[in-house]
């Protein structure tokens, strides 16, 4: 039997929003597997899915760019270790300026990247980085890197207090339809354009609790899979971006599909980076430590 801590505890009851022993039970009976755990209180208790991918756990900025013609862009984020770098002029330029040099060299990854010449700079990306890390002190980093390049249709970026960054690519409409696109996408953070491009794990995740919930609740063999389907089609509009409601429905009910068709246009891919997603960040427990350098000097000064 797995040992079951009280972070492993919290993490669930992080995740889950349920209680500390609903979370130390399900552990438990699943022998500390943390997945196990999360699906099995979703069978039992109707909790929805993880709220972790929402979590922000590192400091940082999203940097972003978009050709004066709207037919080029990029986003990056760019990681720093406190939150007071990330407010610094200079961190949040250098994001911006990643982000361009990303939109104009089109470099094959991050090592790529670091190696072009910074725009807006003097130097390349590495020198630029390494520049600052002696000037704030702290370790600096470009995580991750988007670009699109469109010769039909055009481009939308927008920022979120520079936390949740978006890039959509769309035809039809005006510039106005690809910036409530762009905003939509950052508050509701849609898994992709359509059930096409859902994980088919987490669909059949979905259709799996589906059916043993229906199970536990009594309802008969025959209606199981009707049951589940029901509930993954529920699943598959609240993920992708065509299904969900238009958060500016006037009429709270207008998808985002049927926005589209009213403007004559279409969405092709976004990309959308929140700042920290899925970085595990470190909780320093300062008590702790005072107290082990405590004991530690009593020790010295004993012996």
């Amino acid at each position: 039997m797995a040992e079951i801590t009280a972070s492993m505890v919290k993490e669930l009851r992080e995740a889950t929003g349920l209680g500390m022993m609903e979370c130390k039970k399900a552990l438990v009976e699943t022998n500390g597997d943390f997945k196990a755990a999360e699906e099995l209180m979703r069978i039992k208790s109707g909790a929805k899915a993880s709220k972790a991918a929402s979590r922000v756990t590192a400091e940082g900025v999203i940097g972003s760019f978009l050709a004066a013609d709207g037919k080029t862009g990029a986003v990056a984020e760019v990681n720093c270790e406190t939150d007071f770098v990330a407010k610094n002029d200079d961190f949040m330029a250098f994001a911006r300026n990643v982000a361009q040099t990303v939109a104009q060299k089109d470099p094959a990854d991050i090592d790529a990247l670091l190696a072009l010449p910074i725009a807006n700079g003097t130097g390349t990306v590495e020198e630029t980085r390494m520049a600052l890390v002696m000037k704030l002190g702290e370790n600096l980093s470009v995580r991750r890197i988007e670009r699109y390049s469109t010769a039909t249709g055009k481009l939308a970026t927008y920022l979120h207090g520079n936390k949740i960054g978006v890039m959509v690519n769309y035809t039809g409409g005006d510039e106005s339809l690809g910036k409530d696109l762009a905003m939509h996408i950052a508050a509701s953070k849609p898994k992709s354009v359509d059930a096409s491009g859902v994980n088919p794990e987490d669909i059949a995740t979905e259709r799996r609790i589906a059916i043993e919930k229906a199970k536990e609740s009594g309802k008969p063999e025959a209606m199981l899979e009707k049951i589940a389907e029901g509930t993954v089609q529920k699943f598959l509009k609240e993920v992708t971006l065509l299904g969900q409601v238009f958060v500016k429905a006037e009429d709270g009910k207008q998808t985002i599909e049927q926005l589209l068709k009213s403007k004559g246009a279409s969405v092709s891919a976004f990309q959308m980076f929140v700042v920290g997603e899925g970085i595990e960040k470190k909780v320093e427990d300062y008590a702790a430590e005072v107290a082990a350098a405590a004991a530690s000097a009593a020790s010295v000064k004993k012996g």
